[in-house]
């Protein structure tokens, strides 16, 4: 299996920090953001990663990343993204480089806690379809939401006024080599993007969507201010209780 890593975009919603750069190489605690989703996907056994990004900084990727070897990577390749388009147009451009594989996407500014190796290696084993990544959330108003029934997602909306869960679904998704098939087939959505629900929606409706709950905290680094810092009190805590166990057991 391939990863692929979205982090393009404007990053409006952190400016000022965004206006001189690329909103994933911000820091997160001791490391810029691109890094953890990269180590998320290296951590689940993938070895071929690319990034999609755009704007002014993205050779600041390049010369922060290079060829991924300091990650373990049999390759880490680059593409751009012109203008944004939706998460799903983004998936698009990474075509060629799934060359009919199975693919793991990752939006950048998302940073989890735990380990996806089981989830991915699950669905290394699942004939056809896609899975999703879900966390339980306490604002289900503010994000995709998934709506689980006999064991399985009978859909989801995006910002429901009347969620049917509290279970969000994060962004991590897996997907067989028809996806972009799929995103062929979008219309763009009344903010002129090809969302990736629709692509989720089209796998619910054949019942080929598998589902696991994250375990562990999750975040959207990219959401906000506030959200940044506290993704990285998560990470910075989390970093602090390693240390102590460590040091404990030495």
């Amino acid at each position: 299996m391939k990863g692929i890593i979205l982090a393009g975009g404007s990053g409006s919603r952190l400016h000022p920090l965004t206006k001189v750069t690329n909103k994933h190489l911000l820091p997160v605690y001791d490391k810029p953001m691109i890094y953890y989703p990269i180590q998320t996907l290296v951590n689940a056994g993938i070895r071929e990663i690319m990034i999609v990004t755009g704007g002014n900084n993205a050779g600041d990727f390049l010369r922060l990343l290079g060829d991924g070897r300091a990650f373990g990577l049999s390759h880490l390749d680059y593409t751009y993204q012109e203008q944004a388009g939706g998460i799903a147009e983004a998936l698009a451009l990474a075509e060629n480089f799934a060359d009919q594989e199975k693919i793991v996407l990752m939006l950048g500014d998302n940073v989890i806690e735990g380990n996806i190796k089981d989830a991915v290696h699950d669905f290394e084993k699942q004939k056809v379809g896609a899975k999703i990544l879900l966390s339980e959330v306490e604002n289900p108003k503010a994000y995709g939401i998934a709506e689980i029934r006999d064991g399985r997602i009978a859909g989801i909306e995006e910002k429901p006024e009347h969620p049917k869960s509290n279970h969000a679904v994060i962004g991590i998704y897996m997907y067989d080599e028809r996806v972009f098939d799929i995103v062929k087939t979008l219309i763009p959505s009344g903010r002129g993007e090809l969302e990736i629900t629709d692509v989720n929606n089209v796998y619910i409706r054949s019942e080929e969507m598998t589902f696991e709950i994250l375990e562990g905290w999750w975040g959207d680094a990219g959401e906000s201010i506030d959200y940044l810092l506290k993704v990285n009190n998560l990470v910075a805590k989390d970093g602090a209780n390693k240390m102590k166990l460590s040091s404990e057991g030495a």
